[in-house]
């Protein structure tokens, strides 16, 4: 019996100005351990390192955001790692949409930080299991 695929292959996202979102994404990505793989004229996409694009950004004039209710979560693999995802995206341009902290109404160990992207697509970098020592 073969492996099931994983249930998202990759995600893209519209911007408006790609060198802004480019920045944007290469800082609050990097803080969580992620990097480029490729890039072109038009679009950039981001993963593991050596690996394929789990999301990639591709430049549209005209983008705007899906609507409510719609947000990004990625996986983060410190709290640590989720405190830096959220100073990254302050100073990148980015708008702070729930700082770093524990969300116990999403679990005893849910500790994330709620972002705006350039384009105002709603991210969040979230760890899921108890602090390390």
């Amino acid at each position: 019996m073969s492996e099931a695929p994983h249930m998202l292959h990759h995600l893209s996202l519209g911007v408006r100005d790609l060198a802004r979102s480019a920045t944007f994404y290469d800082a609050v990505l990097g803080a969580l351990g992620y990097v480029r793989v490729w890039a072109d004229d038009e679009a950039i996409g981001y993963g593991v390192a050596g690996g394929g694009d789990l999301l990639a950004i591709k430049l549209r004039p005209g983008a705007t955001p899906p609507g409510p209710g719609f947000h990004l979560a990625f996986g983060a693999p410190s709290q640590e790692a989720v405190q830096a995802f959220h100073a990254a995206a302050m100073t990148h341009y980015g708008a702070d949409n729930g700082p770093a902290g524990l969300r116990p109404h999403y679990g005893a160990h849910y500790y994330a930080a709620f972002v705006i992207d350039p384009d105002g697509h709603q991210l969040e970098a979230v760890v899921n299991r108890p602090a390390e020592p």
